[in-house]
């Protein structure tokens, strides 16, 4: 068994995996490697990650002591598939050549995760969990210098990242961190509304969320934000709209990505739709307040629709929005997503109600 020997050094090496990533570090299928655990905030109410987990802070040693065993892992499959003579190159064939003489690596998140990452290209990766900027500048700065030195194929560095958390950052600290490797911030924003902010429970108001934002931009992070279209319900659609307009337009961030509501069993948020204190809007509602966000947008930013709750119908049946992770720039396409929304909105409700089961189909 000539690969047996690299499969005994892969069963002995493991690092810490989240759960969650944003869906375009998993469609580049990023190497993902836990900076902490858990989200120091927890609170959102419409919220279901992390519940019911304590925060833990890992320190500079655990974290480099994983990215070392990626690395270890990485080296590992490379010597494989030169043994198979494939010159160093990831493909199904090595994978299968692997499983077939390891079969319990199939069960390995670890391998699973370092191979994929090596078969599309080595060239991303995203730091978990919920707030990475949390950490000690000095200390994430390490972290990164270890994190590129080690893993130099890496291209793009990304990770989440509150508001709250960055416009608390002095400059200079935003561009240690940035100047270290980390190259991408993705942000919930979910609205702009003050109101909205403090009935979820974000823990931040709309003006620090304007200066994390143009922080981060300014110290030279790609910036992606993310907003939850009817999370303010059929009442409070508009002020929601026009509030979240307001603030991305403020921050131009480089990316704007859409994430309508889909209340989550177990979250307070869920509980005022079952009790009636919020009623959600019908698909063509949801259109309206779309228009009404898009119309008032003045931004340089590429939007998207990249997630599957995004799913309304076009006049054929297919998808309206273009779901690619690069989405629309604005404003050159703006016209063009306005367009879209009014053929939207001329859609018999009932074809948006099936497009979204064929993408919850989809899904599974």
């Amino acid at each position: 068994m000539p690969l047996l020997e690299h499969i005994e050094k892969l069963r002995t090496l493991s690092f810490k995996i989240g759960a969650y990533r944003p869906p375009s570090e998993g469609g580049s299928a990023s190497l993902l490697l836990r900076v902490s655990e858990n989200c120091p905030w927890n609170r959102c109410t419409f919220c279901t990650m992390y519940k019911g987990q304590r925060f833990v802070y890992r320190t500079v040693e655990e974290i480099k002591a994983d990215i070392d065993s990626a690395a270890a892992i990485r080296d590992e499959i490379i010597a494989a598939s030169c043994k198979l003579g494939m010159e160093g190159r990831i493909s199904r064939e090595v994978g299968a050549a692997l499983l077939a003489q390891g079969r319990d690596l199939a069960g390995n998140s670890s391998f699973i995760t370092v191979f994929n990452w090596l078969a599309s290209g080595g060239k991303t990766a995203f730091l978990q969990d919920a707030n990475s900027l949390i950490m000690r500048p000095a200390e994430f700065a390490a972290v990164l210098g270890h994190l590129r030195e080690t893993l130099p194929s890496l291209s793009r560095v990304t990770t989440y990242a509150r508001s709250k958390t960055l416009a608390q950052r002095k400059p200079e600290e935003l561009r240690t961190i940035r100047d270290a490797g980390l190259d991408r911030l993705h942000i919930g924003l979910e609205t702009g509304d003050d109101e909205l902010l403090a009935r979820i429970c974000k823990g931040v108001t709309s003006a620090e969320q304007i200066e994390g934002g143009r922080k981060a931009i300014a110290a030279g992070f790609q910036v992606s934000e993310y907003w939850m279209p009817d999370l303010g319900g059929k009442e409070g659609r508009r002020q929601h709209a026009e509030h979240t307009a307001r603030v991305l337009s403020a921050i131009n961030p480089h990316y704007i990505r859409s994430r309508p509501l889909h209340p989550q069993r177990g979250t307070p948020l869920f509980e005022d739709v079952a009790q009636g204190r919020l009623c959600l809007s019908s698909p063509h509602e949801r259109l309206e307040e779309l228009a009404w966000t898009i119309g008032k947008l003045e931004v340089t930013s590429r939007v998207c629709f990249d997630h599957m709750m995004n799913a309304w119908a076009d006049r054929r049946g297919g998808l309206l929005f273009r779901q690619d992770y690069e989405g629309y720039q604005f404003p050159d396409e703006k016209p063009l997503v306005m367009e879209r929304i009014e053929e939207g909105l001329a859609v018999d409700e009932s074809m948006h109600g099936q497009v979204r089961k064929l993408m919850a189909a989809h899904s599974l």
